[in-house]
């Protein structure tokens, strides 16, 4: 056994300690290599252990052992940013609730964990990301929530053949957001039955990234119905303030996310970045390290 990875073993060990604390509650460990069973074996940290893979197969895998499991993308983010991805999709599944306290471990990609970091559910993850900001009421189902903002960081990390784009998702409120907005181009979604158009389906989803190199927004119905592709944001509010160096998406999407009760993913065709705005007002943001060439 080399050093390092001598000290891999001995840093699991000593965050599997930390993990069986009382005061923990969760013990969020993002990684796709599991951890050994004699590590785990007979230790209090296994009932709090909840796994972030980025495979489907993987999480299943842990499932059937009775291990809970969550699927994140494989993309190269920092380590903060693996976090908040993992901590997004256990709150969206209802994994976590307000006020728990979650020992999160990461790091690179196809690499050990090398990193320890101490979560409280509605505390502030950075200056960017209080984690309350994505809880966003019962109107909306957390599977397709988590589904888009899972598929916004695809169209941000990858593009189309090679190009970044950049788009809009609504989400919600959909009366209100067709009638803000107007079509900029045939909608591709219309004439298909409901049950051939929810994003819960991977087959649309994939049609959504294709359909991301049309300008225009996106709007979907609170159960993830697709109603509309190609949509132009009409909607002005003159008393919201977006960050400088953004631009017309992310107003357009400040501006029917204020004046409608939907939210909205921004991707950003600049640095592939992905925004979730709510009321107006950014709620959380998702970095890329670099995109896919």
């Amino acid at each position: 056994m080399s050093d390092n990875t001598k000290f891999d073993r001995e840093f699991l060990r000593s965050a599997l300690s930390l993990a069986a604390k009382s005061e923990v509650d969760h013990f969020l460990y993002i990684c796709d290599t599991p951890i050994p069973p004699e590590d785990l074996r007979g230790k209090a940290a296994r009932k709090k252990l909840v796994y972030a893979v980025t495979l489907e197969k993987l999480a299943q895998e842990h499932q059937h052992k009775k291990v809970r499991a969550l699927v994140i993308p494989a993309y190269d983010y920092s380590r903060t940013e693996r976090v908040k991805v993992a901590l997004v999709s256990a709150l969206s599944q209802g994994a976590f609730k307000e006020g728990d306290l979650v020992l999160c471990m990461t790091g690179k990609v196809g690499r050990a964990p090398d990193t320890l970091m101490q979560m409280r559910i509605g505390g502030s993850l950075d200056d960017r990301l209080a984690i309350e900001g994505v809880k966003l009421g019962d109107e909306f189902n957390s599977q397709v929530v988590d589904a888009l903002i899972q598929l916004a960081l695809q169209i941000g990390q990858e593009g189309f053949e090679g190009h970044p784009i950049g788009t809009i998702i609504t989400i919600g409120d959909h009366t209100a957001v067709l009638e803000k907005s107007r079509q900029l181009t045939i909608n591709p979604f219309q004439g298909l039955s409901e049950s051939e158009r929810n994003v819960l389906d991977p087959k649309i989803r994939d049609a959504i990234k294709n359909f991301s190199v049309l300008d225009g927004a996106f709007v979907i119905r609170e159960d993830g119905v697709v109603l509309s592709a190609g949509r132009y944001l009409s909607a002005n509010d003159d008393t919201v303030k977006i960050p400088l160096g953004l631009g017309a998406r992310h107003a357009a999407a400040a501006g029917i996310t204020s004046t409608t009760h939907c939210i909205a993913l921004v991707v950003s065709q600049t640095s592939g970045a992905v925004r979730l705005l709510k009321g107006g007002n950014i709620v959380l943001e998702l970095h890329q390290t670099a995109r896919r060439n």
